[in-house]
């Protein structure tokens, strides 16, 4: 009898050690929300073909295929086609439109901003600068150009903060010097800028991450609006991309950041295969809305338009930028398998890689299933989310 008892006492323990275990054991985690859902992937992957080659090689037919790939897009998911709408509304204001301006700096001590850009001079509003690939561990002229070209806005906006994004690129760079470092560290000492206005993101190596670490900056200091400043030739190109995420974070995070200037220095890519930004904006933006890696076949490898004229600060037209891509033709359509042919000259293929690696590497990261979405940075202390002192 008493034998009969112990084990029964012992089965209860067995059973409640079970319990205890089930309820303390590893849990499946809940799958994420992917930015566009599954069935939509090849829809919005065929609006971002028809967006590009509707400005490589335009037709008297582009506006209907983009109506028609919205529509496609919206049957499935009205969630996705409000991100796709707003990606293809600012495609369309800043590669399509031929009123769209491109604001140039030429060393004028202040930037001039049109009066009806309403732009707010307080820190709700950010001098977003997008970093330049190193060169043996020191900035190179075009990206000094960068930083002068913002020190002229910050000038004209003096409430306004800056953030500086770029990673340690280049080769020859033993000490890891960072875009972001050196370009606070010259906005301050060469350009007169206050250290405490400046953010730095010192992990983005590509555009693409350039957005992803910089929103998270901008959502941490509740800023609303932003002006994006880079080389004329980028200007576009970033603002599709740094768009596309504001698109997804307004609908599905409740965030909402809006590109409300533009400011570049007036410059030519060193890179050829940089004339080819619309193609690069768009696999850039499939990587951050996570398509399927033949999601973008189809895409064209025609000559761009003639581009509008655009205008340096006060407004008057720039001869030298008027149609940047006129002297070239562009590279031939990239298979999805296959990289960009490398450029030796002027800078290494390690240097090119590091700025955009994008290009030699597929435009993205690829798994299986698809783009792969660059992780959020970790940003290590409190103090790089606030600027130093």
């Amino acid at each position: 009898m008493k034998g009969r008892r112990i084990i029964a006492i012992l089965a209860a323990l067995f059973a409640l050690l079970g319990l205890v275990l089930l309820f303390l054991g590893p849990r499946q985690k809940p799958a994420e929300k992917r930015p566009i859902t599954a069935e939509n992937g090849a829809n919005v992957g065929a609006l971002l073909v028809d967006l590009v080659n509707a400005y490589q090689d335009p037709t008297d037919g582009d506006a209907s295929k983009i109506e028609a790939d919205l529509e496609a897009i919206r049957s499935v998911s009205e969630d996705d086609y409000a991100i796709a709408k707003g990606i293809a509304d600012h495609w369309s204001a800043v590669y399509l439109d031929p009123d769209y301006s491109l604001y140039l700096h030429h060393g004028e001590e202040k930037a001039a901003v049109p009066e009806d850009a309403g732009i707010p001079d307080d820190a709700g509003h950010a001098i977003v600068v997008l970093g330049y690939v190193l060169r043996n561990g020191e900035m190179q002229p075009e990206l000094k150009a960068r930083c002068e070209a913002a020190a002229a806005v910050a000038r004209e906006f003096p409430n306004a903060i800056l953030v500086c994004s770029g990673g340690a690129t280049g080769d020859n760079n033993p000490q890891k010097h960072t875009e972001a470092g050196l370009m606070k560290a010259y906005l301050t000492e060469e350009c007169g800028i206050e250290a405490s206005r400046i953010y730095t993101d010192e992990q983005a190596m590509t555009t693409q991450e350039n957005a992803v670490n910089t929103l998270k900056i901008l959502q941490a200091n509740g800023v609303r609006s932003m002006t994006i400043v880079t080389s004329s030739y980028h200007q576009r190109w970033g603002q599709a991309v740094y768009n596309a995420l504001a698109e997804l974070y307004r609908h599905q995070h409740g965030y909402s950041v809006e590109i409300l200037g533009n400011y570049s220095c007036d410059i030519a890519p060193e890179v050829p295969d940089y004339r080819n930004d619309a193609q690069i904006a768009a696999r850039q933006i499939a990587g951050i809305l996570e398509l399927p890696r033949d999601a973008l076949q189809g895409m064209t490898a025609g000559k761009p338009p003639v581009q509008p004229e655009e205008e340096a600060p006060a407004g008057e037209t720039s001869a030298e930028n008027a149609a940047p891509h006129e002297e070239e033709a562009l590279p031939e359509a990239v298979p999805e398998d296959e990289a960009l042919p490398e450029e030796e000259e002027p800078a290494t293929e390690e240097e090119f890689a590091a700025e955009e690696p994008d290009l030699t590497e597929d435009f993205a990261a690829e798994t299986d299933a698809g783009f792969e979405m660059p992780e959020w940075s970790e940003f290590t202390g409190s103090d790089e989310l606030l600027p130093a002192a």
